[in-house]
């Protein structure tokens, strides 16, 4: 492909955390099963906040992703998406052993700013319903109405989602962070990555390298990130590769979370970036892109 100098049309972080504080007014759930997840940082991301952070590092949209230890409300980025139509939208969480729940997805219509549906399978408390045939209900259900997924769980659990890829071909399916969770760091992060790369021959799937930063112990421009990023992009190719922060978790600047890509990884041609920068995660997502007819 050729590159031309204006490739890249638009920067779209694929997933930062907005959240509130854990007061009387806006309590945070109680823990489940004695376990209560842990906020990114003391202080909440807010959209304004967000919104300056996005001006200072060049970043245009972002996917706001309701965080885990607020439970299953997506109050905040409703009234993000709403007040700020150019700039956000989110993947709504949803309790899925809540008896509407199926009535939600039915009716469930992109306009209102929910371009996807977040599952979190990234504890083995959480993988229980993934597991035990419990969610068997929510494939069909969500590619009958072409509601997309963005999923967190670990790369050790890449075999179900192959399996759940294959007998739903129309259900497009994002998987977050490179399939990368827990406190392991470096190579030991990347032990079970091949699980991901043999996702690439689902062409209904695309991966996030969206936090990577937080899986290594070097400084930017972490150099023994590289060679991952570039296994995942022969895999899945630009149009199936999607960049995002994880902001909350960034152990550097935003602005060195997207120059990671934009200027650290000379093998990406502008087209590639184009691509990985925002315009795959807008096709996937149905978010409409500059440059794309609509």
């Amino acid at each position: 492909m050729q590159d031309r100098e204006d490739a890249i049309l638009l920067i779209v972080d694929s997933q930062v955390h907005v959240w509130g504080a854990d007061t009387p007014e806006r309590k945070w759930p109680p823990p489940a099963h004695g376990l209560k997840p842990a906020p990114h940082r003391k202080q909440p991301i807010s959209a304004e906040s967000l919104l300056k952070d996005m001006e200072s590092a060049g970043v245009d949209r972002v996917v706001l992703v309701p965080p885990s230890w607020e439970g299953d409300r997506n109050d905040l980025v409703e009234d993000a998406a709403r007040k700020y139509p150019d700039r956000f939208r989110y993947a709504a969480r949803l309790d899925l052993q809540d008896s509407s729940a199926p009535d939600w997805i039915a009716s469930w219509r992109p306009r209102t700013g929910s371009l996807a549906l977040q599952l979190t399978f990234q504890t083995p408390l959480f993988q229980e319903p993934l597991l035990d045939g419990t969610l068997d209900w929510l494939w069909p259900a969500v590619e009958r109405v072409g509601l997309p997924l963005t999923i967190y769980l670990p790369n050790a659990l890449m075999p179900v989602i192959d399996r759940i890829a294959q007998a739903h071909p129309a259900l497009r399916i994002v998987i977050n962070h490179f399939g990368l969770t827990g406190s392991r760091r470096d190579e030991d992060a990347f032990a079970d990555f091949n699980n991901l790369l043999a996702l690439s021959k689902r062409t209904n799937v695309a991966v996030k390298a969206s936090c990577l930063p937080f899986y290594t112990t070097q400084p930017y421009p972490f150099q023994n990130l590289h060679s991952h990023i570039r296994s995942a992009y022969d895999a899945f190719g630009p149009e199936r590769l999607i960049w995002g922060t994880d902001l909350s978790r960034l152990p550097c600047s935003y602005r060195q979370g997207l120059t990671l890509f934009t200027e650290e990884l000379p093998w990406l041609s502008s087209i590639d970036k184009e691509w990985i920068m925002g315009r795959a995660i807008c096709k996937w997502l149905d978010w409409p892109y500059e440059g794309d007819q609509l």
